[in-house]
């Protein structure tokens, strides 16, 4: 591995542990997941998965246990956070704790990310491949 890929590698497991850690900001219980989208050097976004703005914090139905339909992942969090900013996401790399779903997915090609740099597989890996149909590097790391 070549100087510039070591350095490329140090700054995604730098940024992915504190997508980690911005994880921890999501009251849900069955998985907290954060992301964080970096363009130019400079965290433009952050988000974790839990519910749209003004619903209360429970993200997982009481009965069963499951989560709520409309639980938003960390992902889309990031990506709508952005939207409703002056910057874009053209370019950008989006680190994030969980591979992405098939509809994060969409959004991630239509938001104009180039990368993913993620930590841990999702249940299925159609999101990936979407992503990598278009051309986005995804690349798995593992965080100490």
């Amino acid at each position: 591995m070549g100087y510039e890929e070591e350095k490329l590698r140090q700054l995604d497991l730098r940024y992915l542990r504190m997508a980690r850690i911005w994880a921890e900001n999501s009251y849900c219980v069955r998985r907290q997941v954060g992301a964080l989208i970096v363009k130019d050097k400079m965290i433009i976004s952050d988000g974790y998965n839990g519910t749209p703005s003004g619903f209360e914090n429970i993200c997982e139905d009481e009965i069963t246990g499951k989560t709520k339909p409309y639980v938003l992942h960390a992902e889309a969090n990031a990506i709508t956070k952005v939207a409703k900013s002056a910057n874009n996401c053209d370019g950008a790399t989006l680190y994030i704790t969980a591979a992405p779903c098939i509809e994060c997915s969409k959004l991630i090609i239509q938001a104009g990310i180039k990368r993913v740099v993620y930590l841990d597989d999702y249940r299925s890996e159609d999101g990936l491949k979407l992503l990598q149909r278009v051309g986005i590097e995804c690349i798995k790391r593992e965080v100490e």
